[in-house]
């Protein structure tokens, strides 16, 4: 029986091809990457997550050629699309909590929350500040630890504990009522 291909092994020879010049390796290695970019950057920047999703992908484009190892490519996209998320999503400085149709987005990123609970779970992430859902997202959805989040968010690894802390005493709190 055959063992499905991991997601880097399927990039790989792509990486290796869009990084000669093929335009239709990077055509297909960007479709392939898309719905991954768009799970990070839907939670991250709920309000901006179309234009947080180009921007990681524009970004993606312009320095594949510099990425050494086809095999880390996932890994590289990571940091490059929470980089552009929170880049995005602090642009909206004065963040206001999410509406219905942006919360209807994260759906996808939510499974095991349907229905009635998954709406309160999305409007309760809405309203948490970039940071604390850039966090969040990269703990809870990815399952990094701290030290990881810390070198993708490029802050210390006890900013990560305390904006972790701060997020799910926040969740807690209004989650509670």
């Amino acid at each position: 029986m055959d063992t499905p291909a991991l997601p880097w092994d399927v990039a790989a020879p792509l990486v290796r091809a869009a990084q000669r010049g093929d335009a239709l390796a990077m055509d297909d290695l960007l479709k392939l990457v898309t719905p991954y970019v768009t799970r990070l950057c839907t939670p991250i920047a709920p309000r901006d997550s179309a234009d947080a999703v180009q921007e990681s992908l524009i970004a993606v484009f312009r320095g594949l050629r510099g990425l050494r190892d086809p095999q880390a490519f996932y890994g590289w996209v990571r940091a490059i699309t929470v980089r552009e998320a929170v880049r995005v999503a602090g642009r909206g400085a004065g963040e206001t909590p999410i509406g219905a149709d942006e919360m209807a987005r994260l759906t996808d990123l939510l499974p095991a929350a349907s229905g009635e609970l998954g709406a309160e779970v999305r409007d309760l992430l809405g309203r948490l500040p970039v940071q604390h859902r850039a966090v969040l997202v990269l703990r809870e959805l990815e399952g990094l630890d701290e030290r990881t989040v810390a070198a993708l968010l490029d802050v210390p690894e006890g900013t990560v504990k305390s904006r972790l802390h701060r997020a799910r005493s926040t969740f807690r709190k209004a989650w509670s009522r």
